[in-house]
């Protein structure tokens, strides 16, 4: 089995919160690998996996990096893969601010999808969508995902409704009026 997926990460220290990616992938039962490369302590290495992963078979890359984050740049830089970018609030950032700005500030023709600050959840999810965009299997349990959100929502709206207040009115909301 091939990886689909390719999960990098500027530092072993990130491995915490990328693996919240892997397991969205596993969930989905999307392979994937996931490397430590950093685009300032290995470039020579950063450059090789981005030129190299679209031949091998990936069809995205999430790239994790705090501080002046620009792992997710350089590799899209170098492929024509979509690019995931999950800036890391890490202990030398400037609140994560740093990282933020430095995945969402690409210059024209280097885009970089950019999630949430520590948002490798959400890179993860975004990343099997993209692999849904070719496979209606995968696309079909996209579907059933967002539905279980939803019906989480119209259940959670239901316990609210359920408690009892002495002034409150339940109402449903009415979109459009």
């Amino acid at each position: 089995m091939k990886p689909l997926v390719g999960i990098i990460m500027g530092s072993q220290s990130d491995f915490k919160l990328m693996s919240e990616a892997a397991a969205i992938l596993e969930q989905f039962e999307i392979p994937f690998e996931i490397n430590v490369i950093s685009a300032h302590r290995t470039p020579h290495e950063a450059v090789s996996y981005a030129m190299e992963a679209a031949d091998r078979g990936l069809k995205t890359i999430i790239a994790g990096a705090g501080g002046a984050a620009h792992l997710a740049g350089v590799i899209a830089a170098l492929t024509p893969l979509p690019i995931i970018a999950v800036p890391i609030k890490s202990s030398n950032s400037i609140d994560g601010w740093d990282s933020v700005l430095s995945m969402l500030q690409m210059p024209s023709g280097i885009p970089v999808a950019t999630v949430a600050l520590n948002g490798a959840t959400n890179a993860g999810i975004l990343a099997v969508q993209i692999i849904g965009t070719g496979d209606k299997d995968v696309q079909n349990k996209v579907i059933a995902f967002k539905e279980k959100l939803k019906n989480k929502v119209i259940a959670g709206n239901e316990d609210i409704k359920n408690t009892s207040f002495k002034f409150m009115v339940n109402s449903t909301t009415n979109s459009g009026k």
